[in-house]
């Protein structure tokens, strides 16, 4: 695992990703408001590989989950107070695999030009390293991810896949920081997987393996329990 040092608070003042609001409204009478963040849409990709019989997925360092557990070090303090701005040094930072996870393959819809299936290829062939035909792609359902404070929509692919389809490693755009390293984790090991509290994974993991034990238990002879 890498290493991660010389982390330093700041406030951010403007951001390609996201920008924050706050919106006043009046619900049955009572004025309210409420802060949140508008950013991209996205799209996750469910891989699943027929020639291994395992599940491709990425495994990342996260800053905002970094942070989370390094908060968790802190001294407890009140919510009224600032967060410290400045070089982050008051303790011991945490080892860089507390801010790693595991996710499906995913991306941002930052791309007007191009279809939802188009950006999902896109980012399988990048993060992953597998071309999958965009009329391979299928679409599994969308949803609010982030609700209490940004409201995006993210649409969820499956794509199955070949040792034929491998064309690369992956890892994403190193131009773009990308850090990626692509997992495999076999079929018969994926609730196990999905329920394990030690592997911090995200939701969409969990849901998409849940999916496809609902869906494709008949066609691959799977047991549908954990």
């Amino acid at each position: 695992m890498e290493h991660i040092g010389d982390i330093e608070v700041v406030p951010c003042s403007s951001s390609k990703y996201l920008r924050p609001f706050r919106v006043h409204y009046s619900q049955n009478g009572t004025k309210k408001y409420w802060d949140f963040m508008r950013t991209h849409d996205s799209v996750s990709v469910l891989i699943f590989n027929t020639t291994s019989h395992c599940f491709i997925l990425v495994k990342q360092f996260r800053p905002a989950v970094y942070m989370c557990e390094w908060e968790r070090t802190k001294p407890q303090r009140s919510l009224e107070e600032e967060p410290k701005e400045g070089p982050a040094d008051d303790v011991d930072p945490p080892p860089a695999s507390a801010g790693v996870t595991y996710e499906l393959c995913a991306g941002l819809v930052d791309k007007p030009d191009l279809s939802l299936e188009e950006i999902a290829r896109q980012e399988v062939l990048e993060e992953c390293g597998y071309d999958v035909p965009v009329d391979k792609l299928r679409k599994i359902t969308s949803y609010r991810s982030g609700v209490g404070v940004t409201g995006a929509r993210q649409t969820m692919f499956y794509a199955e896949v070949s040792d034929e389809n491998c064309v690369g490693e992956g890892g994403g755009k190193e131009q773009e920081g990308e850090l990626i390293e692509v997992i495999k984790v076999p079929l018969h090991e994926a609730m196990n997987f999905a329920y394990n509290e030690s592997l911090p994974k995200t939701m969409g993991v969990m849901f998409s393996f849940m999916w496809f034990h609902n869906n494709m238990a008949s066609k691959y002879k799977i047991s549908t329990s954990v």
